[in-house]
């Protein structure tokens, strides 16, 4: 026992040697935790009801991330009842598989935005983003007015298509090219209501209808999976 100890002293009583080896643990360490999520992040499958951002919503879902929407929002309903009563059945995690990256959040000063699509017109929107007060006295949500006049970039958005294409979103060709017709005349304040008009209603995981009537506790350990599978996938 004594002799054995004698390592360990020396050890403990080199610095750059006790530093070294620690540094050598933890890599091992990391390598063994980070090296299955790598190979997995490979597997995750896209459900056949979610499809990639078209252009504008992509355009959209940029200013939302620019203009730090998601420090306020979350886009991830909880499997209570009393957040499944206010906003709608659960999140699923496979709704966020084109999310890159997943805009669920952990804040919210705002409500949930996970399924408030379709939830008000077009119109109420664009005067809510504009001057939040007009259709809520007591929001303490800045305005966005700028928007109305910021045209959206088309070859900017071609370059994000053709990047997320690499990540494995299946953009094709066409789709790539047809995005300046689509964005022609379009401004970010148009890009930012088409993608909050689409949450829950564009990202609509078939597993989200399916267990539609589950019992909270098998909702609970459903969506559990998912994110489970999706975040080892996201890192």
């Amino acid at each position: 026992m004594a002799r054995g100890y004698r390592y360990f002293e020396a050890i403990e009583k080199n610095a750059g040697l006790l530093g070294f080896l620690t540094l050598v643990m933890v890599s091992l360490g990391g390598l063994a935790e980070i090296t299955p999520i790598f190979v997995q992040a490979h597997t995750v499958k896209p459900p056949a009801g979610v499809k990639p951002y078209d252009p504008l919503r992509l355009a959209g879902r940029d200013v939302y991330v620019r203009e730090g929407c998601y420090l306020c929002h979350s886009q991830m309903i909880r499997a209570l009842r009393a957040e499944v009563d206010r906003y709608g059945h659960f999140s699923v995690a496979s709704e966020s598989v084109y999310d890159r990256p997943f805009q669920w959040g952990s804040k919210r000063t705002g409500p949930d935005l996970a399924r408030v699509g379709g939830k008000y017109s077009d119109d109420w929107q664009r005067l809510h983003l504009t001057n939040p007060r007009a259709v809520e006295p007591e929001s303490n949500m800045p305005g966005y007015p700028w928007l109305a006049t910021a045209p959206v970039d088309a070859k900017d958005i071609m370059a994000r298509m053709r990047t997320l294409r690499t990540l494995g979103d299946p953009y094709r060709d066409a789709d790539i090219e047809a995005a300046p017709k689509a964005l022609d005349g379009k401004t970010e304040l148009d890009a930012l209501v088409a993608y909050l008009q689409g949450l829950g209603i564009m990202n609509d995981a078939p597993a989200a209808v399916a267990t539609a009537d589950a019992s909270p506790r098998a909702a609970a350990q459903a969506n559990a999976a998912q994110a489970s599978t999706v975040q080892r996938g996201a890192r």
